[in-house]
């Protein structure tokens, strides 16, 4: 995989983290979201209004542009297996930025899961 090829997947990977982290800051302030109609409806309206859904929705439509460019470089086989490395960004920001938890089950997982990119990125 070039530099090049390697940068776009990374791009494409940290911007869909920061998609995941931005709509989870976005429901937090509006709390769980009931699956009826009639209260989905209120929970949708005050959603409208929060910048962190708009920076998550914004992110989600640039990493798909990032991502087909990478795709257009890298097999699927070895690009597909690289979001694995927004498990990793994910739990380490929410765990510093929400206050989320971090558990010796979980720092064990993400090192299995860098040790299996690294074996995909040299593939």
């Amino acid at each position: 995989m070039t530099l090049v090829a390697f940068a776009l997947v990374l791009i494409g990977v940290l911007l869909n983290a920061l998609a995941q982290l931005a709509l989870k800051a976005s429901v937090s302030s509006v709390g769980t979201i009931d699956l009826s109609l009639t209260a989905a409806m209120p929970a949708a309206t005050r959603l409208v209004g929060e910048p962190w859904l708009w920076l998550g929705l914004g992110c989600y439509g640039v990493s798909v542009v990032v991502w087909i460019l990478a795709l257009s470089r890298v097999e699927v086989s070895i690009a597909y297996p690289m979001l694995s490395i927004g498990y990793v960004v994910n739990a380490v920001a929410a765990w510093l930025w929400l206050g989320e938890s971090m558990s010796l089950t979980k720092v064990v997982g993400i090192g299995i899961i860098m040790l299996g990119v690294l074996v995909l990125a040299r593939a």
